[in-house]
């Protein structure tokens, strides 16, 4: 027998609910989804089920019902729940080696893994609830929701020197050239190597970075057009465009819909999660 509480089982949420961890490698999110539209992210995404079944399809394809959808780095997709909510863990792609993870996560499209599930809508609980004194800190990310470290890889440290710049300032994100003058490449070598290592053009990882720096500000009272220029882009018009296309949404719906988001910061005092 069951219970409201019994984390095999999604569950109606709340807005009390609904929490982001947001580390420069990670992102874990349980909140609202919206209708069901394209998403195309540069991360290894993984829906988890928080209320009914999820659906994927893929390029107009069939539906696909399941409780647990992993899609992997700038595959578009369009992703509907039976509730209004959802969990979604999200995995640079160039942190992992993706040849020694779980085949489940090497996957695209619907998997089962009920366990996983139970787990992440577990750990999403003892978020919610903010309980506890321990700090949270990104390094714990991968053992709160996987376990273990997810297998790590080691980039071109020309390349790795480039990542550093796109994560840690999207604003000031430099142009290929650029890049290939600090890496001490030639413009076409450092496009081959960068697309080798990263597994995708500079151009869609740049245009992924600079979207995804967006979340650090969907639960503040900042003007979007001071957003917008703030993480690196042109002018509103591009803005919305670009995040439209990653999210499936327009910034003032993605804003709209994170007021009572919470935000965790690093460090913060959280329950000790890898334990459970």
């Amino acid at each position: 027998m069951t219970t409201v509480n019994d984390p095999s089982v999604p569950r109606p949420c709340s807005s009390g609910d609904r929490i982001m961890w947001l580390t420069h490698e990670r992102i874990f999110y349980a909140g609202l989804l919206g209708a069901p539209v394209m998403h195309d992210k540069g991360a290894i995404t993984v829906y988890v089920a928080i209320e009914g079944r999820l659906r994927v399809r893929f390029q107009g394809g069939e539906w696909q019902a399941a409780e647990v959808v992993v899609v992997q780095p700038y595959v578009p997709h369009e992703i509907a729940s039976e509730g209004r909510h959802v969990i979604d863990l999200l995995i640079e792609p160039e942190t992992v080696d993706a040849s020694r993870l779980s085949p489940w996560l090497r996957a695209c499209g619907a998997v089962h893994v009920p366990g996983f599930a139970a787990h992440v809508r577990a750990t999403h609980q003892r978020l919610a609830a903010g309980a506890g004194t321990q700090p949270l800190q990104p390094a714990d990310f991968d053992a709160v929701f996987f376990g273990q470290p997810l297998p790590g890889r080691m980039l071109d440290t020309r390349i790795a020197g480039v990542f550093d710049g796109l994560r840690s300032d999207p604003s000031t994100m430099d142009a290929a050239e650029q890049c290939a003058a600090q890496a001490g490449l030639s413009f076409s070598r450092f496009l081959h190597l960068f697309k080798e290592q990263a597994g995708a053009p500079f151009r869609s990882v740049r245009t992924w970075k600079r979207a995804r720096a967006l979340l650090q500000h969907v639960n503040s009272d900042s003007n979007l057009v001071y957003v917008a220029l703030n993480i690196g882009y042109p002018d509103s018009t591009h803005f919305s465009h670009s995040i439209r296309r990653t999210y499936g949404l327009k910034p003032r719906d993605i804003f709209a819909g994170s007021r009572k988001l919470r935000v965790i910061a690093q460090p913060v005092m959280h329950p000790s999660l890898a334990a459970g």
